[in-house]
């Protein structure tokens, strides 16, 4: 928490809450690392739900338009594996 301490879960909305979680990484074949983001928030998810809670989980499923470093430069991670294996983008993302 921003406090740094240990605090009582309050959402927003009472009632409701929001999850928004990075999707997988479609540039490249699923890892271990992959697997843990989603079983993670899924047992976030489903405790939150068996709480009472109505909950929204939103998640993004492409990395379309993440450059290859943190620092905003550098080529497209879709565009780049597409343009090493000289196939359409679309097609990585769907493999």
């Amino acid at each position: 928490s921003i406090s740094g301490e240990k605090e009582v879960f309050k959402p927003i909305n009472e009632g409701a809450v929001g999850m928004y979680v990075c999707g997988p990484t479609v540039y490249s074949n699923v890892h271990l690392g992959n697997c843990r983001t989603f079983i993670s928030f899924d047992l976030v998810f489903r405790y939150l739900k068996h709480l009472g809670y109505k909950v929204r989980y939103v998640r993004n499923i492409t990395d379309a338009g993440h450059l290859e470093n943190d620092a905003d430069s550098g080529e497209d991670r879709i565009a780049k594996k597409a343009r090493l294996e000289q196939i359409e983008p679309m097609e990585v993302v769907q493999r």
